[in-house]
């Protein structure tokens, strides 16, 4: 299944928190954000979450629900969360099957050094379960008000 803008986002269901699980489909009748990021605690992905916590409230205004997804483990999100207060869900894609839904597991090239991991990408998603928008290779600054900017338009 290749996303497309204007069609229905894939379905998935991931780990959030210690006990819980969601579904995209869950939240049919919200506008949904889910941005993918490399890895909790880095400092692009931290400024990033930040930026996503310090929105929260606008983002609530549209009936939008956020949500951060990497590879890394709940118990990292905990920590990740707890340090930097962060009021949304992490999901834990730690077999990447949601990334690769996504189309984000990608290879990358740093110094030289090829390895897979998680291209900074943003999508989101309409109240009817729509993939609305989609940001990739995205640079941090100013990418959280692109995404409000987005979603007031919807």
């Amino acid at each position: 299944m290749s996303l497309k803008i204007g069609k229905k986002a894939p379905n998935f269901k991931i780990s959030v928190d210690k006990d819980n699980e969601i579904k995209l489909s869950d939240f049919i009748g919200k506008n949904v954000i889910i941005y993918f990021y490399p890895k909790d605690d880095t400092p692009g992905c931290t400024k990033e979450a930040c930026n996503f916590r310090d929105k929260l409230p606008s983002f609530k205004k549209t009936n939008a629900i956020i949500i951060g997804i990497s590879k890394d483990s709940l118990s990292k999100h905990e920590k990740f969360k707890t340090k930097y207060k962060l009021n949304f869900m992490l999901g834990s894609d730690e077999n990447s099957n949601v990334c690769e839904k996504y189309e984000v597991w990608k290879e990358k090239n740093m110094y030289g050094k090829k390895y897979m991991g998680i291209e900074r990408s943003t999508f989101l998603i309409d109240k009817t379960g729509i993939l609305r928008n989609e940001w990739r290779k995205v640079k941090v600054p100013g990418h959280v008000e692109n995404v409000l900017l987005a979603i007031k338009e919807l």
